[in-house]
């Protein structure tokens, strides 16, 4: 075990990889003021659906999450240069996990893989060559790095295509329905619109993405099929790119192959000036063990977390719960219906309640069909009628409809949402049952 953590190898891979991705992390916080949606996301709203316990998020929000995303763009500069690594990478990666924790109306596994990956990149010595540091720190320079750190990166990836493969092995996968409704919506692109609505690119998709979950990454890993893994992965990106429009996902999606191909390769194409590192030495440190147990520790909270909707009453697809941080990426697409009725607890008057107005258009559409959203807000309007006065209980009359099925009730509408306790790991008994076929037309 020894020989294989820590047995040092060429650190090609580690530094170019440091060089896109905090190119990449740049361009993520700078694009995000750029298309507006530090502002739609975090400034206009008065509320941003925080998760659930960290509600001192709010606090930040508003105007300010411009200078926010600014200093952000400029640690990820720094750390694309090599520049102050240590801090510039753990303070964006500290930032960048309060912008994830403080919303989930946007919510998207590539916001939590990239958090993921920044607090990995912060253990990992990749500044040791073409970086500032090396150049102003001539001490800390050094051609090699132990096996380990091109190893966790690799395993993280594994985790995250294996488990969105294991996600899309249900009927509505199976039969093209999900990819079919996400093409629908692109009908209006320019010359590719009316492509995307042929029936057979939908099973294309739909099983071309399966195989590439479960391939891809044992692909890279044999050498006679890495350099057609390496296309297929750049083809599979980029279409994902051009039509789900998803940021940087795709391209440091891409940059993961340079962990794949060897450093000899890497060298010649991109750092020809570099030394190539060949010793065998194993350099063992004196926090071995300490480094052990963290990743151990890490890896089976990775493997684990995607595994807690089983054991989570009813069906992830229709309940939600257990469905945030499971890799569980573009599966179904829902829509739903929501009426809420306060009711003034001294006097017994029930009113509608017009919560359009404490939301924004995306949270409106997003919250009717997440039961942790319509939780939060049942607790925001009775803190509000409390400002005003009132005891007020808070019922919901929600439907949800999945893949384009029949809209089916969602929310039991006798019970006090607001009332509730919110357990991450429980059921919560006030979501309805899931229709036998919620699929049906």
């Amino acid at each position: 075990m020894n020989k294989f953590l820590f047995k040092q190898v060429d650190n090609t891979s580690l530094v170019l990889f440091r060089v896109v991705f905090g190119l990449l992390i740049s361009i993520e916080a700078f694009g995000a003021i750029a298309t507006g949606w530090v502002r739609r996301v975090l400034v206009e709203p008065d509320f941003t659906f925080n998760f659930i316990g960290f509600d001192f998020l709010q606090t930040i929000q508003g105007s300010g999450m411009y200078y926010y995303f600014i200093i952000m763009g400029f640690f990820g500069l720094m750390v694309m240069l090599g520049y102050k690594y240590r801090y510039s990478m753990f303070f964006y990666a500290l930032m960048w996990t309060g912008v994830y924790f403080m919303q989930k109306t946007s919510y998207n596994n590539h916001y939590y893989l990239m958090m993921l990956l920044c607090w990995l990149m912060v253990l990992l010595p990749a500044n040791r060559w073409f970086s500032l540091d090396a150049n102003y720190r001539p001490s800390i320079k050094n051609p090699a790095m132990s096996q380990w750190c091109k190893w966790v990166l690799i395993l993280q990836v594994l985790i995250v295509f294996t488990y969105a493969g294991i996600a899309k092995c249900y009927p509505d996968w199976f039969d093209a329905t999900a990819p079919a409704l996400f093409m629908k919506a692109k009908n209006s692109y320019w010359l590719i619109g009316e492509l995307l609505q042929q029936s057979w690119l939908h099973y294309s998709i739909a099983y071309f993405g399966l195989l590439f979950d479960f391939l891809i990454i044992p692909m890279l890993l044999w050498k006679p099929t890495r350099l057609l893994g390496f296309y297929i992965s750049v083809f599979f990106h980029l279409f994902n790119s051009i039509v789900f429009q998803i940021g940087i996902f795709p391209y440091m999606s891409i940059s993961f192959v340079l962990f794949f191909f060897t450093s000899e390769t890497l060298q010649k194409r991109f750092l020809s000036k570099k030394k190539l590192y060949t010793s065998e030495e194993i350099k063992i440190p004196r926090y071995k063990n300490a480094l052990i147990v963290v990743f151990t520790l890490y890896f089976i909270v990775q493997i684990g977390l995607p595994l807690r909707h089983w054991f989570i009453k009813d069906d992830v697809l229709w309940t939600e719960e257990g469905h945030r941080l499971s890799w569980r990426m573009m599966l179904r697409s829902k829509r739903g219906t929501l009426i809420i009725w306060v009711e003034d607890k001294a006097t017994g008057e029930r009113i509608s309640y017009n919560y359009s107005n404490l939301l924004s258009k995306k949270q409106t559409h997003t919250i009717k069909t997440h039961p942790d959203l319509l939780w939060q807000l049942a607790q925001r309007i009775k803190k509000l009628e409390k400002e005003n006065g009132k005891d007020v209980a808070v019922y919901l009359h929600g439907k949800v409809s999945v893949n384009g099925g029949y809209y089916f009730p969602f929310i039991d509408p006798d019970v006090d949402i607001a009332s509730k306790e919110w357990k991450p790991f429980e059921h919560h008994d006030w979501i309805l049952p899931s229709p036998e076929d919620y699929h049906k037309k």
